[in-house]
């Protein structure tokens, strides 16, 4: 028979005991801060993050699902230094326990801080922030395109200075939110909506002053490749000088503060009259000295004797041309003649040179017949031979009879 010990002894199972566990801690621990050193940190396809927390004697298996890390500013990675909050809790299939993380903090510097340097070196690597991809500001826009909120101080700001400095530049206002989860893509959607209706010449984006979380909006990756995307010239006027923001650096340009950003897009509409009424005056200067050069040069031809006396000039360069057609047969005459003397010296010598010239004096010359050979000899003839003679005046054929 079974003992009493043995009828009251619980014999659990794996599972049994790993549920009863995960109930402990997750009571236990419904929400705790743990520091630790992020290790072995993967970003699942499904986007849940898993990751292990660990320090100099310890090591703690992490999740947290997407649902959680959506709202994270800045990207996880290995050997970063960070604070967790979140519930313990089982694995039950291989019996971990670990933490499922609710919100991640870096130790040592701000989320967004983090972020933002995070997002900046990204960028920069990309060559988003290149000067090379800068597009120039014109100088005096027909219409400024305006990416702000219609009831903040920067718009008042911008219409003020503009009114000021140039009041016929066209100002259209593409409102948005600048705070805020919506805020990053109702900006990217006006800088996107200007370059497709090309109504303007410049976009202005502009926001206020506050602080980092305020500003965020303009931090964002979405608004930065909207800005680099832009086929127009984008100007950032974000926060106040000291404030920097990844719009500032994408930018064409940046602008310390909203007034400033329509200073520098809109010259004096005064200085323009006065620079205008100074090139007038010049010009007027100038082609008033033109004109009295000119004058000067035409009284001087007027006074020539060329234009006093054109008959003259004429009756003067036709004797001249009657000169050197005088001068030029003369010339040519004696060439000829020169050339003539020394031609008939060359026949004289050609004639002198000439072997049948003898002929005439009256001797003879004889061939064989049909060779054409100058007998020389008569041995070198026989009796039979066809000879041919030339004289002065004729030719001979003869057949020889006797050889001597």
């Amino acid at each position: 028979m079974p003992s009493n010990e043995q009828k009251e002894k619980h014999i659990y199972t794996v599972s049994e005991i790993t549920k009863y566990i995960r109930v402990i801690l997750e009571d236990s621990f419904p929400g705790v801060w743990i520091e630790g050193e992020i290790s072995n940190f993967v970003l699942h396809t499904s986007g849940h993050m898993y990751f292990s927390l660990k320090d100099a004697n310890s090591v703690l298996k992490c999740a947290m699902f997407k649902r959680a890390n959506m709202a994270l500013k800045f990207k996880p990675k290995d050997g970063m230094k960070v604070l967790c909050f979140g519930k313990l809790s089982v694995y039950e299939a291989r019996g971990d326990y670990q933490l499922i993380a609710e919100e991640i903090e870096p130790k040592g510097v701000g989320a967004l801080q983090l972020a933002f340097q995070q997002l900046k070196e990204k960028l920069q690597k990309e060559g988003i922030f290149d000067q090379s991809h800068k597009i120039p500001i014109p100088h005096l826009p027909t219409a400024i395109g305006v990416v702000t909120s219609p009831t903040g101080a920067a718009i008042r700001d911008i219409l003020n200075i503009a009114r000021r400095r140039f009041s016929n530049v066209e100002i259209i206002i593409n409102p948005v939110k600048v705070q805020g989860a919506e805020a990053k893509d109702e900006i990217a959607a006006a800088v996107r909506g200007f370059n497709k209706l090309k109504n303007v010449d410049v976009i202005i984006v502009a926001r206020g002053g506050g602080s980092l979380e305020d500003l965020w909006p303009f931090n964002e990756e979405v608004v930065a490749r909207a800005i680099y995307d832009s086929e127009l010239p984008v100007i950032s006027a974000v926060g106040h000088e000291i404030d920097f923001t990844i719009c500032d650096f994408v930018s064409d340009l940046r602008a310390p503060t909203p007034s400033a950003a329509a200073e520098l897009v809109l010259p004096r509409k005064d200085d323009l009259i006065n620079q205008i009424n100074t090139a007038l005056i010049r010009l007027k200067n100038s082609l008033s000295g033109m004109v009295d050069m000119l004058s000067e040069r035409l009284a001087g031809l007027r006074d020539s004797y060329a234009l006093r006396q054109p008959i003259n000039m004429i009756i003067q360069h036709v004797q001249e041309v009657d000169d050197l057609k005088k001068d030029l047969s003369l010339r040519i005459d004696h060439i000829v003649k020169m050339r003539g003397e020394s031609f008939g010296s060359v026949i004289g010598k050609l004639e002198a040179l000439n072997p049948l010239a003898i002929l005439n004096r009256g001797y003879s010359v004889t061939v064989k017949l049909p060779s054409g050979k100058i007998i020389r000899d008569s041995a070198a003839l026989s009796k039979g031979d066809m000879v041919e003679t030339k004289f002065g005046k004729g030719v001979v054929k003869s057949k020889i009879e006797e050889v001597g």
